[in-house]
C-alpha cells in the first residue's frame, strides 16, 4: 500500500497512526476515517446529518475533521484513491461477476398482476 502525502495542517481531533487503518487520518479516539466524512460531505450531506450518523463523535469533531480535510485535500484524495484500489482488488478476488441480475420484465408486472 502506498504512503499518503504528509499532513500539512494538524488538527486536535484528527490523528493518523500507522498502526490503525494503515495510517488513514481518523477522528481521534475512534476508528472513523476522515475520508468517510469528507466523501459524504462532498456529496452534499450536511454536518447535522453526519452528526446523526456518527452520534458519538459530536459536532465539534465532525467540523474539525472537515476542516482538516479542506486543509489537507491531497491527503484525503490519496486516501480515497487508496481505498478505491483496495476495494477493487478485493472485488477481483471473488469469483464470478458481482452484478445484480437483470430481470426480463424490468420492473413491469406480468399480465393480471397489476394493482386494482
Amino acid at each position: 500500500m502506498s504512503d499518503l502525502p504528509p499532513v500539512r495542517v494538524h488538527y486536535p481531533h484528527v490523528e493518523a497512526r500507522p498502526d490503525v487503518l494503515a495510517g488513514s487520518p481518523l477522528v481521534r479516539g475512534t476508528k472513523v476515517p476522515v475520508r468517510r466524512l469528507w466523501a459524504w460531505h462532498r456529496k452534499g450531506v450536511s454536518v447535522e446529518t453526519l452528526v446523526k450518523r456518527y452520534p458519538t463523535i459530536g459536532p465539534a469533531k465532525v467540523l474539525c475533521a472537515l476542516a482538516f480535510a479542506y486543509d489537507n485535500q491531497e491527503v484525503l484524495e490519496a486516501d480515497l484513491e487508496r481505498e478505491r484500489v483496495m476495494l477493487d482488488a478485493e472485488a477481483e478476488k471473488v469469483p464470478g461477476a458481482m452484478e445484480q441480475t437483470r430481470l426480463p420484465f424490468a420492473g413491469r408486472l406480468p399480465p393480471g398482476r397489476g394493482s386494482g
